[in-house]
């Protein structure tokens, strides 16, 4: 059997003795969502550590635990704290939670994060659904045997940011009044900053956010057949944009400052969104 898949099943089994709850809605909360899941109508809470083998979230302000709930009565299952690949981890292990909530019953990942801004029209505490993301400085987690049990070798990743879930996205933010750019995320590895040069180089090859996780899950989810959507909180300007030096202190300042808003987007779209598929 396939290494990866092994460990990914032997996680499964981990997770389903300890919490029985099927989400349709797979939501990975991004820096400054994450007390999102605590306001949920919540049925249970795993913590990364009590899964066999599972990865664990070193960032700070990743709390590293599953919640299992509903949002607008759609049953959904919280990532509160990502694994980055920075951290150390391999591909696999990077996204072996997205593959999990997908053999948990998840139909729909729902991908937020903190990003910086590359598009000179964007302004820090702007929302950006993502159309489609540039992920080609980081490692695939489809590299080595395929898990035909998975999904294709070779899959098509032309509409990987569901168009019908977008539609749904924009029209709930204009219903709620909320201004929402739409464009392209390039995933860097990380964890240092990008360099100004790699910013021009982002922006030359169309991206309009640039940040260190997202494309690589939704690369895996893709392949699992799962319907994505993502949105970027953009926190700061990137490098070379403006003369202000980055930081984690700013890029968290501007989450928490965004955060209510954006989460009043990431529930009623929720709802929305689980009628769609």
């Amino acid at each position: 059997m396939n290494q990866a898949y092994e460990k990914l099943l032997n996680c499964y089994e981990s997770c389903k003795s300890k919490v029985d709850f099927v989400p349709k809605v797979a939501l990975v909360l991004g820096s400054g969502l994450g007390d999102f899941a605590d306001t949920i109508r919540q049925e249970a809470v795993l913590d990364y550590g009590d899964i066999e083998g599972f990865p664990q979230s070193t960032v700070e302000g990743h709390q590293g635990r599953f919640i299992f709930g509903y949002v607008k009565d759609v049953p959904v299952v919280c990532m509160q704290g990502r694994v980055h690949y920075y951290e150390g981890y391999p591909m696999n292990d990077v996204v072996l939670p997205i593959r999990l909530m997908k053999l948990m019953g998840a139909e729909i990942l729902f991908l937020t994060n903190a990003a910086g801004g590359v598009n000179l029209d964007y302004r820090p505490g702007d929302l950006m659904l993502i159309r489609d993301h540039i992920s080609v400085l980081v490692p695939s987690p489809l590299i080595g045997p395929n898990c035909n049990a998975l999904g294709l070798r070779f899959c098509d990743m032309s509409d990987t940011y569901d168009g019908a879930l977008r539609s749904v996205i924009r029209k709930t933010a204009e219903a709620m009044g909320i201004s929402i750019q739409e464009g392209v995320y390039m995933q860097f590895t990380g964890p240092q900053y990008e360099t100004p040069a790699e910013i021009r180089m982002a922006r030359t090859l169309g991206a309009d956010a640039v940040g260190m996780s997202t494309a690589c899950e939704a690369v895996a989810a893709n392949h699992m057949g799962m319907h994505i959507c993502g949105i970027s909180c953009i926190t700061n300007m990137a490098a070379g944009v403006t003369s202000q030096p980055l930081s984690h202190e700013e890029v968290q300042e501007t989450a928490d400052r965004t955060a209510p808003l954006f989460k009043k987007l990431v529930t009623e779209s929720i709802g929305a969104l689980a009628e769609a598929i």
